[in-house]
């Protein structure tokens, strides 16, 4: 925690930025902009104040551990006061000698039954207790916190998949065409080329909507956001960041596709069925990879994906000669881990091995199309919850598979 010196040069560098803010508003400023350096402004002033009432805080403290300070020295024992009173007949020991007694004879083990009996007679001034002492012990808060974590999986990220930007929600149409079954034939000398429509292109389409979801409102209290030591806005909106980001990457994943997001696994076709229910054999994974035609297995974005407990297992896998199938590759170097060759992707969305599950995807992951309708956004209501405060986030996606061709699944057995 910062100490009183360093809050108050904070609050001052905070009133000069802010001095500085307010003088860019003019005559000659337009009102929309003069509008946005004042709330500016109010923003700035609005963190001088936090940090005032944190240094008056801890000005208190400090005030009070000076005063403590003193007190400790006008009470503390003469050296006659510390001596041990000689014991007659009629003397009745009390705490206080007999403490004297035990720290003069170098511990209770030292001195005569009286002596401790009476040290454990008299009650000891504890911090455990509020009345007997707690309530001078000061709680100390760290000024962070530690935030659990979950990894969530790529499907929001740029690096694989096609992605489409766009300002508003209406469907998006991709054309496609699929004449890979489609040949020439040979010619005759002399004749005309057949004109009957048999090989004629046919073309088809993809559709990506646009679906929304969002946080659901958050809110905490003036006060709370005040004495905080946190930055409550910060760390929340920080939180439903990641929430917007677990959503996207499992609608990505596994959505159904009806009324809803569809997920890269969902229209992915059939590559290789395995023949355990909850395990998959080295041969297994080169026959599922062969499943994927060749155009679309040198593609640069061409990758396998599994969770990371399936990892685990095909971690374990060895080739004929007894050698790994998974590399690790070197991420200092910018080498990624690989499986027989191929970019291995964590995503965490994807099923765990068991029975009838298509635990692996692998082919060309930029046929996949991410759609995202403007940016997810963090709304903070500080009028609406008033004088307390509200925060909700929003995302806007959708996703299509154009061609189940360049993504296939591994599936487990069914029973």
């Amino acid at each position: 925690m910062a100490d009183l010196k360093t809050l108050r040069e904070q609050m001052a560098n905070i009133a000069t930025e802010a001095r500085s803010k307010l003088s860019e508003v003019t005559d000659a400023t337009p009102e929309a902009r003069a509008a946005e350096i004042e709330s500016e402004f109010d923003a700035m002033m609005a963190d001088h104040d936090k940090l005032g009432a944190k240094a008056e805080r801890l000005g208190k403290v400090e005030a009070a551990l000076r005063a403590g300070e003193a007190i400790d020295l006008d009470r503390r024992p003469t050296f006659e006061d510390r001596s041990a009173p000689a014991v007659d007949e009629g003397f009745k020991m009390d705490y206080r000698a007999a403490f004297a007694e035990m720290i003069a004879a170098g511990g209770d083990s030292h001195v005569d039954a009286e002596v401790r009996n009476v040290l454990r007679e008299n009650r000891a001034q504890v911090g455990s207790t509020d009345s007997a002492g707690g309530y001078t012990v000061p709680t100390e808060l760290a000024a962070f916190i530690e935030k659990s974590m979950i990894a969530t999986g790529p499907m929001y990220d740029n690096s694989l998949f096609t992605v489409i930007n766009s300002t508003d929600g209406r469907p998006f149409n991709i054309p496609t065409v699929d004449d890979t079954a489609v040949t020439a034939v040979a010619h005759t000398e002399g004749t005309q080329p057949t004109d009957d429509g048999g090989k004629d292109a046919t073309f088809g389409q993809k559709s990506v909507g646009a679906f929304s979801f969002d946080s659901e409102w958050i809110r905490w209290s003036a006060e709370l956001n005040a004495d905080s030591i946190l930055n409550m806005e910060s760390l929340l909106g920080e939180l439903i960041g990641e929430r917007l980001g677990r959503i996207a990457n499992s609608k990505l994943t596994t959505g159904s596709g009806s009324s809803d997001v569809e997920g890269i696994v969902t229209n992915s076709a059939a590559g290789k069925t395995a023949a355990a229910v909850a395990a998959v054999t080295a041969d297994e994974i080169i026959d599922f990879i062969h499943s994927v035609d060749p155009a679309y297995r040198t593609s640069p974005n061409t990758a396998i994906m599994m969770n990371d407990s399936t990892l685990a297992a095909v971690r374990k896998l060895k080739d004929g000669n007894g050698n790994y199938l998974w590399q690790m590759g070197n991420y200092q170097q910018g080498v990624p881990q690989n499986l027989l060759g191929y970019n291995v992707v964590v995503n965490q969305a994807m099923d765990s091995l068991a029975a009838a599950k298509k635990v692996m995807l692998f082919g060309d992951m930029s046929k996949f199309y991410v759609r995202k309708v403007g940016a997810p956004s963090i709304y903070v209501a500080r009028e609406r919850f008033a004088p307390d405060f509200g925060i909700l986030g929003y995302i806007r996606f959708d996703g299509v598979l154009s061609n189940t061709a360049a993504i296939k699944h591994l599936i487990t057995a069914a029973s």
